[in-house]
């Protein structure tokens, strides 16, 4: 037992410093350089031209059988350790035969030897010729052309990224994709980037290997006649026969595998555009129809017919390809199509379901509006982005996907808001023009179409593009067409924000809390109050555009409300924007900090209050119509002489819910706070009372 143990011990020890471990991987980059400098034995020697052989036709073997590039992202390193490789093994091979060449053809190694003297057919001056041949054929065809391609893919790929950006965004706005697959495809998006960056710099290194490669059996061969002639007074013959059989061995073993690489360099840059494996793709696009392979068959026979030309090796080709195109011609590719591939039993609920769906927020565009979602700026996405990047900062939940579609019952530049599947706004734009609007009322004094801007229904004007300067000389405020719609959509979205907080949002808001905040929900949530209650809560706040991003103190007030005996929601709300009251008080400061008031009389406490009815938990407002028609009258007048600072309404806690119930009607933009909800540090201008 215990010797298992100590094997066991032992195996678990040494097993970091395996393939795949990052200190198996340092000790071999550093065996790598030591070949540089330390001698190396003949038999080391041959095992590491073996390894350099095999691994090339491993990398080769890896890139024909590929599916995309981005399943090798590892090439680029693996091209440079490699390259590594191969100069130090070359280098090894150099010291072997400056200092022992004149022993004989194996002074370098079998390997050596054997290339030299077999693949040579012994004669060197045809070893030569093959050497400079491979040479050419990977230094100015193979290495040379996958640079310029990984080159090109790399500047296409940066220069597309924008775009293709923007495409995923736009999918997880109109609900296409999900958030975590828009993510996946981003991280994709920056590896296909990177790798081919980083290919276009991998290549270099190929072709230095190619050009060390020349030098390194220039060097050998001129050296080793220096050594033979000088120091082993050799005869020239017999110098210029060893060394340059020697050395013209070393770089054919040498250069073999550099073929080999380059070779499946060149095969992973070129399959940008191929999908599936390369043997599939070849197989399928060359054999995909019948007449491109009858063609080749009769020229073929044409060929064999000629004078001169052996006619077997054409005849035999020809018969191949005309079998092949009959058997294509018999059994023709079915063409894909979208009709074609629907599954043959779909299940009966799906399409109820897909019917029953309901989209939270979505944007309906006539014709004419589509470039706005699409094309190479679709900008659209960009401002419906920021929205929803603003909500979630300003009021603490982030906002459903917004989808967009088109509709072709609207009018060619008309559009539709809708939220819930109800129509909550539409207007109209034109694509091609700017809308100007005067900040101190009316149209602007211009050529153009009068019109009214959607969101806040101000007189304005469309002009032309080229109108831009002399518009904003005259004082405008000049707004493009996704950013009229976009402001349209923020306001409705303002206005309607309670009804897009959900349980299964609020649920999640809960869920995402801090650690330190867990024992605060597990506390009040089922014991106290459930998710449901919590949402209604929250409802509240928004519909009153409180926000809700400080979530902590909201459920400290909500549980201090609860345990306190209050009942009803409108009780814990009020408890929880007392809590609020410095975020609440902040919201509505102006210039100066301090905030503008208008106070409510007395009188009208004494009347709001002696007008409820009904339990403490769900009072309702009983006043006569004369006397709440006052009430507005007086309320419209007052505010009106203050409507440029937009003043706060001061109430007693008792009456603000139906104060602010009957003021939401008038003026929505007016907020109603009770004493409770103005922080004793926060400084308060009161402009009247009402």
């Amino acid at each position: 037992m215990s010797g298992a143990l100590t094997w066991g011990g032992l195996g678990a020890r040494y097993k970091r410093f395996g393939p795949g471990t990052d200190v198996g991987l340092a000790l071999a980059v550093f065996c790598l350089l030591s070949l540089l400098i330390l001698p190396l034995p003949t038999m080391l020697l041959d095992l590491g031209l073996a390894l350099s052989i095999t691994a090339s036709v491993l990398v080769l073997m890896v890139a024909l059988f590929l599916e995309r590039p981005l399943d090798f992202t590892s090439f680029p390193q693996l091209l440079l350790l490699t390259t590594l490789l191969r100069l130090s093994l070359n280098v090894a091979t150099t010291r072997l035969i400056l200092s022992h060449g004149n022993e004989g053809p194996t002074a370098a190694g079998h390997v050596v030897a054997a290339f030299g003297g077999f693949l040579m057919g012994g004669d060197v001056v045809i070893g030569v010729i093959l050497f400079a041949i491979l040479l050419v054929v990977n230094f100015m065809v193979i290495t040379k052309g996958s640079g310029r391609i990984a080159e090109v893919a790399a500047r296409f790929s940066l220069d597309s990224m924008p775009g293709k950006q923007m495409a995923i965004d736009a999918d997880m706005n109109a609900g296409v994709i999900n958030e975590k697959t828009a993510r996946r495809r981003r991280r994709e998006l920056e590896e296909e980037s990177g790798f081919y960056g980083a290919m276009d710099g991998a290549a270099k290194f190929v072709r230095g290997d190619a050009i060390a490669g020349l030098l390194i059996t220039s060097i050998n061969i001129v050296g080793g006649l220096a050594i033979g002639l000088i120091r082993h007074a050799m005869a020239f013959s017999d110098a210029a026969n060893t060394f340059t059989t020697l050395t013209v061995g070393d770089g054919l073993v040498t250069q073999i595998p550099a073929l080999l690489v380059s070779t499946a360099a060149g095969i992973v840059v070129t399959k940008g555009g191929v999908e599936g494996r390369a043997d599939t793709a070849l197989v399928a696009q060359l054999g995909g129809g019948y007449k491109p392979m009858a063609l080749a068959g009769g020229a073929a026979v044409v060929l064999a017919m000629m004078p001169g030309l052996p006619a077997l090796p054409f005849l035999a080709l020809a018969g191949l390809a005309g079998g092949g195109a009959w058997l294509r011609y018999t059994h023709p590719v079915a063409a894909p199509a979208d009709d074609a591939v629907m599954p043959a039993a779909a299940p009966a609920e799906s399409p109820v379901a897909d019917a029953m769906r309901i989209d939270m927020l979505r944007v309906e565009l006539g014709y004419g509006l589509l470039p706005l979602a699409g094309g190479d700026q679709p900008k659209l996405t960009e401002q419906i982005r920021g929205l929803r990047r603003s909500i979630a900062a300003e009021f603490g939940f982030v906002l459903p996907p917004v989808r967009i579609q088109d509709n072709l019952q609207l009018g060619a530049d008309s559009y539709i808001i809708k939220i819930k599947e109800i129509d909550a706004g539409r207007g109209e734009l034109r694509p091609l023009c700017l809308l100007a609007m005067d900040p101190r009322g009316g149209v602007p004094a211009m050529p153009g179409e009068r019109t009214t801007e959607p969101a806040f229904g101000l007189p304005a004007l469309w002009i032309d593009g080229g109108q831009r300067e002399e518009a904003m000389v005259r004082g405008c405020t000049v707004v493009d067409p996704p950013s009229v719609l976009a402001t349209h959509l923020t306001e409705l979205v303002r206005e309607m924000m309670a009804e897009l907080l959900s349980y299964a949002e609020t649920q999640k808001l809960i869920d995402e809390l801090p650690r330190e905040q867990q024992k605060l929900v597990s506390d009040l949530i089922p014991g106290v109050i459930s998710v449901g209650g919590v949402q209604r809560v929250l409802q509240a706040l928004l519909a009153e555009r409180v926000s809700i991003r400080d979530l902590p103190t909201i459920l400290e007030g909500v549980h201090e409300a609860c345990t306190g005996n209050a009942r009803g929601i409108a009780a814990i709300v009020a408890v929880v924007r007392a809590r609020l009251a410095r975020q609440i008080s902040d919201s509505h400061a102006g210039t100066g900090g301090a905030i503008p008031m208008i106070t409510l009389s007395p009188e009208w406490e004494m009347a709001f209050a002696e007008s409820l009815v009904g339990p403490a938990e769900d009072r309702q407002l009983a006043m006569a119509p004369s006397r709440l028609g006052e009430f507005m009258r007086r309320f419209r007048e007052l505010f009106d002489q203050h409507g440029g600072e937009n003043p706060v309404l001061l109430t007693s806690p008792g009456i603000r819910v139906v104060v602010r119930s009957i003021v939401e009607r008038l003026r929505p933009s007016t907020a109603v706070l009770s004493q409770n909800e103005i922080s004793a540090r926060v400084k308060v201008r009161t402009l009247g009372s009402l």
